[in-house]
């Protein structure tokens, strides 16, 4: 079994000009047969990726398929739901988290949500930005809280974050106490644990990373128009 080094080199000489690197993740591959060498009329050295090469980054490509299907399947699900609940969601943001930097001064790291949504609401103090991060493999979920800065990031871009995880990867006692869980199954999504609520609009720098992107197109169902209009809020976007 070749690991991802192994296998992001092959990709990364497939779409280069196959100039060597001359390091031992090189010498492995050639001696496996899955680099070759190649000399032109001037006698510059290249490398180039054998058919036994392109073999391992396809099945490496179907690997990664197999992982994902279900991972948006299940952001596809959630997105909907925050829909239904009158809410306008987005998908695969970047988003800019201010984080407190160890010299004082402020740090910018990069959040990247599954789903972010906001109450559909003219209230500036009532439009309540959630995250929701989708786990349906242990150890994508065991990463995640490996990297502190990372949950630490949705908390500063939201007023409530939530893990949903597949049914059986883990208990909502392994997900940090600022987190709500939430679990998928086949019959519909169970709350494990609320989340914390935390007063917060949306910080700046997100208002401007929602206006360059689009949001989810509305539902096509009928009585989507009464959804849009949650009880809680006194008014709403028309």
């Amino acid at each position: 079994m070749w690991s991802a080094a192994h296998r992001r080199r092959l990709r990364d000489v497939w779409r280069s000009a196959g100039w060597p690197y001359q390091d031992l993740i090189e010498v492995e591959l050639l001696a496996a047969g899955l680099l070759e060498r190649r000399s032109d009329a001037l006698g510059r050295e290249t490398v180039r990726v054998s058919d036994a090469g392109l073999h391992v980054i396809a099945d490496g490509l179907r690997r990664n398929r197999a992982a994902r299907d279900p991972h948006e399947a299940l952001v596809e699900r959630m997105a909907r739901e925050m829909q239904r609940a009158g809410r306008i969601v987005w998908r695969g943001l970047s988003l800019r988290a201010p984080l407190p930097g160890l010299d004082g001064a402020t740090r910018w790291p990069t959040a990247m949500p599954d789903v972010y949504s906001i109450r559909n609401t003219t209230l500036e103090e009532r439009v309540h930005p959630v995250v929701h991060e989708i786990k349906v493999r242990r150890a994508d979920l065991l990463s995640d809280l490996r990297r502190p800065d990372k949950g630490a990031a949705y908390l500063a871009i939201a007023a409530e974050c939530w893990y949903v995880l597949e049914e059986g990867i883990a208990s909502a006692d392994e997900v940090p106490s600022s987190f709500g869980v939430l679990v998928a199954s086949a019959d519909g999504l169970r709350v494990e644990r609320v989340a914390p609520h935390r007063p917060m609009g949306v910080p700046f720098s997100t208002w401007i990373a929602l206006c360059k992107s689009q949001p989810e197109p509305a539902l096509d169902e009928a009585g989507q128009d009464q959804l849009n209009a949650s009880p809680e809020d006194d008014r709403v976007a028309g």
